[in-house]
């Protein structure tokens, strides 16, 4: 039985990171990009964990409590724009998104 492999993690970790990126590059809805940028920066922790391990060195796993540091602040952030933009226009598009400055 083949067993588990850092090679595994990364391509686990690419495989996120692409989906999190086609979603926001494909994405109309506000509140889908922001879930496909958290898939991005939990593929981010993913291969920082998996170069953290194979190097026996901690700064990868340090540098992950940072990010999710900055994903809890870009949500809290994220959502209060969106819960303003849908109280001035009545949609969560990106294209309207523009429009909260009049």
């Amino acid at each position: 039985m083949e067993s588990i492999t850092p090679q595994h993690f990364l391509i686990l970790a690419f495989l996120l990171f692409g989906v999190g990126f086609l979603g926001v590059v494909i994405r109309r809805n506000l509140l889908l990009v922001l879930m496909s940028l958290e898939l991005m920066l939990n593929g981010v922790n993913v291969a920082l964990v998996t170069f953290s391990r194979t190097g026996q060195n901690l700064d990868g796993s340090l540098f992950v409590f940072f990010i999710m540091t900055v994903a809890a602040a870009e949500v809290a952030v994220g959502l209060a724009l969106l819960v303003a933009l849908y109280k001035k226009r009545r949609s969560i598009f990106s294209e309207d998104a523009g429009l909260l400055q009049n």
